[in-house]
């Protein structure tokens, strides 16, 4: 009976994740109070007999898994927070982008941009930048929305390569299916599926564009944060391939080296570097809280058996190809976390498959992933259906990249 109610719980958090746009209720606030509310009724009416200390156990272990991946996001939002808010990565897109160029020619910057960005930023401040720049530009819709897509996809391809870069990225790592290095293997299928789609969309584009080049000045203390930011990335990077130091750790490292060496820079307004903190995006540490106690719960309660059964009647490659589209329906951090809890057993090269579904087959549909929506709330022209124009070209490029993970992981792993 109480594996029923749970279940059922489940289910109403999902559909109103989904639906949020429509209800208007933030997922934060639904995944948070649904997964906590299920977790007191597994020590109220025990699940399978448990006895409260089995039920303590098994939330202590989930406790520790969100802690981890909780703690590691604050740190390196923190940083980008303080970056975006002293206007430093405005600036920098400012001197990077030339002052006239073609609207294909454009199409491939944006493409590269967007994709080398959102490797070390959240997707959220790279779709926010990168939508900022084609927003200031004159051009027609039908043109807008192409570039609109293609940041879209670039965003969430550039992010699956880097434990920085996309949260079911590091959720993978952390459960130690993929190493950093094997990881690696995503940067070349992911850009050349970026390329095709910038090649795609660009097709019928002519005529040039001009960029405002306004001058943004740099601030020294901000410069200092920022390579404080890029050393915290490639050692943590390297501290884990060489010593083994969970990225929790070292990137922890580096946030308590910038307040420190914050603390002996020139404070502007006089705003001490840890009020940045307060900057960062709560409610999507609140989401990513509430659904991973979500699917702890499911795991307890045995759903999770059903992926395992799938993997089982199909090949993990097909399985895995088919995830990525599912993810672009339900949000792809409980979709990864059911899949990871539920146990299914895959050689390297097929985690490696299914990271790069998860992360990036979220851009067909441009509910299904938060680069997407964050899309649409800054272009009024951009719907589900309008970006549904889109979708061959879309299904064309992700299709190119999973076949260009299968092979560059099967020649490099075996």
């Amino acid at each position: 009976m109480i594996n029923t109610v749970i279940l059922t719980l489940v289910i109403i958090s999902f559909l109103m994740i989904i639906t949020e746009d429509f209800i208007h209720i933030n997922k934060a606030k639904t995944t948070l109070f649904f997964g906590t509310l299920c977790w007191i009724l597994a020590f109220v009416f025990p699940i399978n007999q448990n006895i409260p200390s089995e039920t303590s156990h098994q939330l202590n272990e989930n406790l520790l898994e969100i802690a981890t991946l909780w703690l590691f996001l604050m740190s390196a939002m923190t940083f980008v927070a303080y970056l975006n808010s002293k206007g430093f990565i405005s600036a920098l897109v400012q001197r990077v982008l030339p002052a006239a160029i073609s609207e294909r020619g454009l199409m491939f910057v944006i493409a590269i941009f967007a994709f080398v960005f959102s490797s070390f930023a959240d997707n959220v401040t790279a779709t926010l930048v990168s939508i900022a720049v084609v927003m200031n530009l004159q051009l027609e819709v039908k043109k807008r929305l192409k570039f609109a897509t293609l940041i879209i996809f670039a965003v969430n391809s550039g992010g699956v390569s880097l434990i920085t870069g996309d949260v079911t990225t590091l959720m993978i790592f952390l459960e130690d299916k993929v190493t950093i290095a094997n990881l690696l293997i995503l940067i070349l299928p992911s850009f050349i599926g970026v390329l095709t789609l910038a090649s795609l969309l660009s097709i019928n584009l002519s005529g040039e564009v001009k960029l405002a080049q306004i001058r943004i000045k740099i601030e020294k203390a901000d410069t200092i944060i920022a390579l404080i930011f890029l050393l915290t990335i490639s050692g943590t990077l390297l501290a884990n391939v060489l010593f083994k130091i969970p990225p929790v750790l070292s990137f922890l490292f580096g946030l308590s080296v910038m307040f420190l060496v914050a603390s002996y820079l020139p404070k502007k307004n006089n705003q001490d570097v840890l009020h940045y903190i307060r900057e960062v995006e709560f409610d999507a540490l609140l989401f990513f809280l509430g659904v991973l106690l979500l699917v702890g719960i499911l795991k307890q309660i045995g759903v999770l058996n059903g992926f395992t059964d799938l993997y089982q009647y199909l090949p993990a490659m097909v399985v895995n190809y088919l995830v990525g589209f599912m993810s672009s329906v339900i949000d792809n951090v409980p979709l990864t976390a059911a899949l990871l809890k539920s146990g299914v057993d895959m050689k390297v090269t097929e985690w490696l498959m299914l990271t790069y579904a998860t992360g990036v087959g979220g851009s067909i549909l441009v509910i299904g992933s938060a680069a997407g929506i964050i899309a649409m709330s800054k272009i009024n022209e951009l719907n589900f259906i309008s970006y549904l124009r889109n979708a061959l070209y879309l299904i064309i490029a992700y299709t190119v990249g999973y076949i260009g993970v299968y092979f560059a992981a099967n020649w490099l792993i075996g």
